[in-house]
């Protein structure tokens, strides 16, 4: 797959902040104050993940905290930050069924006031229609999917879901693909913390 292919996940909701998707327009709740597109397919590696998600630009490794890589880029010279994450275990109902490569990222563009937006590529077409759920600190919250993406579907609790997953262990997020295969991932949050604060330091204005 093109590096590029992943771009599109992170930067295209950086296009759409502010409305409303198209997913909710067809009978969902809408998620007002962040946007979201349809994500491309993933990349293979972590390295291709930072990559596409940087644009056009190449974006700068600042740091590895943990299982956390912490980048900067610029794409169409609007700075973005991000934290990137593979899952530490993935499992499928029925067992081994193919799929392309998870990543989490928390995601901060200063240019539409957006600040450590959750998002999660899945590395399947989800079912339409269907909802997920991310589990953390003993908290779960809803989210909502579009093509291979998934974004918290109640906005005013990521900052909340964020909180959490700075003090637990790990996340745990399932979903449901189109051909009807239950998914679980686990992405450890060992040295999210530390990738955020120094993001924090590095992304602003």
């Amino acid at each position: 797959m093109s590096v590029r292919q992943i771009l599109t996940f992170l930067v295209a909701s950086a296009l759409l902040c502010g409305t409303t998707s198209l997913a909710f327009a067809q009978g969902g709740s809408p998620k007002t104050t962040k946007g979201a597109a349809k994500p491309a397919a993933p990349g293979k590696s972590e390295a291709a993940a930072a990559a596409a998600a940087g644009g056009g630009a190449e974006p700068t490794l600042i740091g590895q905290f943990g299982t956390w890589g912490a980048y900067t880029a610029s794409p169409n010279g609007k700075k973005v930050c991000f934290a990137l994450a593979k899952p530490s275990s993935s499992k499928t109902n029925p067992p081994n069924r193919p799929r392309d490569p998870a990543y989490a990222f928390v995601s901060t563009r200063p240019a539409e006031k957006v600040v450590n937006e959750v998002s999660i590529m899945i590395g399947y077409t989800l079912k339409p229609g269907s909802e997920s759920t991310l589990q953390v600190g003993g908290a779960s919250f809803a989210m909502y999917t579009q093509g291979d993406g998934l974004w918290i579907k109640n906005a005013a609790e990521e900052e909340r879901m964020v909180e959490a997953m700075r003090k637990a262990a790990d996340l745990t997020v399932k979903g449901v693909s189109a051909k009807g295969t239950e998914t679980t991932d686990t992405f450890s949050l060992k040295g999210l913390s530390q990738a955020l604060d120094r993001l924090s330091q590095d992304c602003r204005r």
